[in-house]
């Protein structure tokens, strides 16, 4: 259960909320099943933060630092990403249905070294994003746009890539193994 005095300096703002995080070095934040849904949350520093089973449906986080933030079970349903660290971020699911990003934007998104097996991703925008080394081993990409994405080392294996637009990914050295290609252009 979230700390409601972490939801409540949150609900601040970015500014108030990078200040305070600053401030409080030694503290991890607890947003453990916030219901967060259409936050505006641009720029936050959630970085190695408690996010699981978090509602983020539709928020926005454009910018954010949520690098090593545990984002296991959470609602990313619409959510804005562009341009977010997301490096070494656990975005598993504990049933490993996956993590539901339908339709997110992550737009140059930082994923390297994420955990995202199971991730649901169908119609996700990951144009240019970087997931190098990440693990996305029975995604769910259908419809996904991954035009120059760097799939460098990723773990893809049982991954559903039909529809996705793989133009210009770089996929040297990801595992692809039973990965579903059907209809996915590249």
């Amino acid at each position: 259960m979230a700390n409601t005095e972490h939801v409540e300096r949150l609900k601040q703002g970015s500014t108030a909320w990078n200040a305070w995080r600053k401030e409080n070095v030694s503290i991890v934040p607890d947003l453990s099943d916030a219901d967060l849904p259409g936050a505006d949350l641009r720029d936050s520093d959630l970085h190695g933060a408690d996010l699981s089973d978090a509602d983020l449906t539709g928020a926005n986080l454009t910018g954010s630092d949520l690098h090593g933030a545990d984002l296991s079970d959470v609602v990313l349903i619409g959510a804005n990403l562009i341009g977010s660290d997301l490096h070494e971020a656990d975005l598993s699911d504990i049933v490993l249905t996956g993590v539901d990003l339908t339709g997110a934007n992550l737009h140059g998104a930082d994923m390297t070294d994420a955990d995202l097996r199971g991730a649901n991703l169908t119609r996700a925008n990951l144009r240019g994003a970087d997931l190098g080394d990440a693990n996305l081993r029975g995604a769910d990409l259908r419809d996904a746009d991954l035009r120059d994405a760097d799939l460098n080392d990723v773990d893809l294996s049982g991954a559903n890539l039909t529809g996705a637009n793989l133009r210009g990914a770089d996929l040297s050295d990801a595992d692809l193994t039973v990965a579903n290609r059907n209809g996915s252009s590249d």
